[in-house]
């Protein structure tokens, strides 16, 4: 039977970080926050349990997958509770005192400093958070990774999701440490250490002050563009890379290139196992006699180590350091090195360090294509075993062809299973595909396998003594091709934006990618269908009519022929644009301004001499602190600045959303929907969905929020601000009337 087949070898083992990664899933996506002693009990007993039945092969599957998903639950418990990030509830302005521990220099040439929270001023804060992200325009000189500064800035708590199931920076700045982040409005200056850091603190400085030097001696050899990502390539710091160079690198699926992950980690440490190879070919008495092959993937293992110390030790790079250093172990033991045995053990060590990764893009990606390629490098091994011939004499010209054709086919192939494995990943997680990434790939990646990182790698081991100067050259060379390539394919990329993906199909696509990968009997075909029923399911995701920031101050309406209404001439960019592949849209239609002839001829009767503007199915029509649209559908919305101008819209719109946390329902019990401020800042940006009435039966409005109550530990925050408790917002008194700054809930 192919089932009792697949167990002897080893599918059980290889479904462990599967169940794990289940049980993680499960936990972070619960309403509420699960005890964490209930969890281990239960665990403990199934697990009891399985061990009693093992002797029934089904009773202790079924029971040993319950227990690991139970397992990754209380993981994924113990971290959050470890974590325990201190997240600013409010926006406030307050002086600081900090410990730079990291400065990044961004693209505009401002710079942004992570620092440890020493102490607070002006107010002092009575729940100040321990680590904060700040901009600054300039820094004094001296200051650097470790040093002490003062200033006084403006903290603001970490923003939920642009939308409901986009990325949620609160998630993100919990398990990354981070509890404000905002600007110095003065400052900052350097400031007398009070008190010398630990002795940790003061090896993280000089490591990052090192990264800091190597970042800036690329910067100065290579230049421009290309100097900001080899600078990233090599220490890890992306923050000076250009938007427009960005945004090319995401339109052609290139911007894995730019960021450490499996890729460079391997071409590290095949640049530095060629070498040490061919360096042992120079002696072949010694190379007969020795296992040098070990010697080579002992120093390629420090290697990467060291790469991993240098580039800063992000989670995807301690991934993929973890997953490389399983399958150079595996060299040492005399064990294969690339299968799905230790792609495994590689995951079970990342999700018990770092449970919350499970949930995010890097780690999905990641896994599906190396799982992918390692299926598909294990059935062409199996094939070719099966098809073997005997060996044939060929000349050296017919040998190179045949080694180029080899390369090029392995290049095309690679990027090809390994671009199918991540497609859906990456569309349900940005809403956009890259067409053009598989040309544009076999285009690259020549040159950066070729120019780039064994450079980058060459100029690491000469750079103490000062002869990096042509390695850096040279891989700055590669960098200028890799850009205008880039650029040549965005340009001539189609439209990205696929809108929102099902869900639905994501869990298809990964039950049929654990299948085709981990299968080795005829089992992988089981793959096909649930692959073709993924795809049927693919844009079943139902697209929102309205969409309204956490900050209730921007609404999105798409009005059809792919433009999108907005009610403020400046929205934000990056909201925006989320927005705009959501519902697949092309182009943002500003609000129409209503003049005083206009206004005058739309006066409310309920209010005299106040302007009403009217709705239309183009664009916003605004006047005197009142927006209206007119939904495709027929539904009138309106976006209102305050409660007054809210009630003008009561007896025409069916929607209307008030930047006002005091409003409450401003139309009383009339049909029309009101959403405040206060509710968007206790349950997050809000997307909505219209169905027309008719027959005189009201509209219905389907409100869903981003933020669900009770809070989790990462939205816990949120209660605190003004807005979430239905308060004004402040307003500092005059200081004639020496009223004192009153405490806010940040304090």
């Amino acid at each position: 039977m192919a089932i009792e087949t697949e167990l002897d070898r080893g599918a059980a083992f290889l479904l462990v970080p599967v169940f794990l990664a289940i049980g993680a899933l499960a936990y972070f996506s619960f309403r509420a926050e699960p005890p964490l002693v209930p969890l281990a009990a239960a665990f403990a007993l199934l697990a009891v349990l399985a061990f009693l039945t093992r002797t029934n092969r089904l009773a202790y599957y079924a029971l040993a997958a319950a227990a690991i998903c139970l397992l990754g639950m209380a993981i994924a418990t113990i971290e959050t509770e470890r974590m325990a990030t201190k997240m600013l509830g409010a926006a406030i302005s307050a002086g600081i005192t900090g410990r730079v521990v990291e400065i990044d220099t961004l693209d505009n040439g401002r710079l942004r400093l992570t620092l440890d929270i020493l102490a607070t001023e002006r107010p002092v804060l009575r729940y100040a958070p321990d680590r904060v992200r700040l901009i600054a325009r300039k820094v004094p000189e001296g200051v650097r990774a470790g040093s002490q500064v003062t200033g006084y800035a403006r903290l603001m708590p970490p923003s939920g999701p642009v939308r409901p199931g986009s990325y949620d920076f609160s998630f993100e700045s919990y398990f990354d440490g981070i509890g404000a982040s905002g600007f110095f409005m003065k400052g900052p200056e350097l400031a007398a250490a009070a008190k010398p850091p630990s002795a940790v603190g003061q090896a993280s400085a000089w490591v990052e002050n090192a990264r800091d030097r190597i970042a800036q001696r690329i910067r100065d050899r290579i230049g421009g563009a290309e100097g900001e990502i080899a600078a990233a390539l090599v220490v890890g710091v992306r923050g000076g890379i250009p938007e427009d160079v960005n945004e090319a690198l995401r339109r052609t699926g290139l911007y894995h290139i730019i960021s450490i992950s499996g890729l460079h980690m391997a071409m590290v440490a095949g640049t530095v196992m060629l070498l040490m190879r061919l360096g042992f070919a120079a002696f072949p008495a010694f190379s007969s006699h020795r296992p040098v092959k070990k010697y080579a993937a002992s120093a390629a293992l420090a290697a990467t180590a060291g790469y991993l110390f240098v580039s800063g030790a992000e989670v995807a790079a301690q991934r993929s350091f973890i997953m490389l250093a399983v399958m150079l172990t595996a060299v040492l033991f005399d064990r294969a090195s690339l299968t799905m045995r230790n792609l495994a053990i590689s995951a079970i060590v990342v999700i018990v360090i770092s449970p919350h990764e499970v949930v995010g893009p890097s780690f999905q990606m990641s896994f599906a294509a190396t799982a992918a390629l390692v299926g598909a490098y294990a059935w062409w091994s199996d094939r070719r075993e099966q098809q073997a011939q005997p060996a044939i004499q060929r000349s050296m010209p017919s040998k190179l062809w045949r080694w180029l054709a080899t390369m090029a086919v392995g290049l095309a192939a690679t990027s090809v299973i390994a671009g199918l494995a991540t497609a859906v990943f990456g569309a349900w997680h940005f809403q956009r595909v890259s067409p053009l990434s598989l040309v544009a790939n076999l285009a690259v990646m020549p040159i950066v396998s070729v120019l780039v990182m064994p450079f980058a790698v060459l100029a690491g081991l000469f750079m103490p003594f000062r002869l990096d100067g042509i390695f850096l050259d040279t891989m700055g060379a590669g960098l200028t091709a890799m850009i205008a390539l880039a650029k040549w394919f965005s340009e001539h990329s189609p439209v990205d934006a696929v809108g929102l993906v099902s869900t639905h199909s994501v869990v298809l696509v990964t039950v049929a990618l654990i299948i085709a990968s981990m299968a080795t009997t005829w089992l992988r075909v089981a793959a096909l269908p649930l692959a073709a029923f993924a795809l049927l399911a693919l844009m079943k995701a139902e697209a929102p009519d309205v969409l309204v920031s956490e900050d209730a101050r921007l609404m999105g309406v798409p009005v059809g022929a792919g433009r999108l209404a907005v009610n403020r001439a400046r929205p934000n960019q990056f909201t925006i644009d989320n927005w705009k592949r959501a519902v697949v849209t092309e182009d943002v239609v500003g609000p129409t301004r209503l003049g005083p002839a206009n206004q005058s001829k739309r006066n409310n009767a309920t209010s005299p001499g106040v302007a009403s503007p009217s709705g239309s199915g183009t664009a916003f029509s605004c006047a005197d602190g009142l927006c209206l649209v007119e939904h495709p559908s027929g539904v009138q919305v309106a976006h209102a600045e305050n409660a007054e101008a809210a009630r003008r819209a009561c007896a025409s719109a069916d929607l209307v959303v008030v930047n006002d946390a005091t409003a409450g329902n401003v139309c009383g019990n009339s049909a029309v929907v009101v959403l405040t401020s206060r509710e968007l800042a206790r349950l997050g940006s809000a997307a909505i969905f219209l169905t027309p009435g008719g027959g005189g039966v009201p509209q219905q409005v389907d409100i869903r929020h981003a933020v669900a109550t009770p809070y989790r530990p990462w939205h816990a925050q949120r209660e605190f601000s003004r807005e979430a408790r239905g308060l004004p917002p402040y307003r500092r008194e005059s200081k004639r009337q020496g009223a004192p700054e009153p405490a806010t809930p940040a304090q």
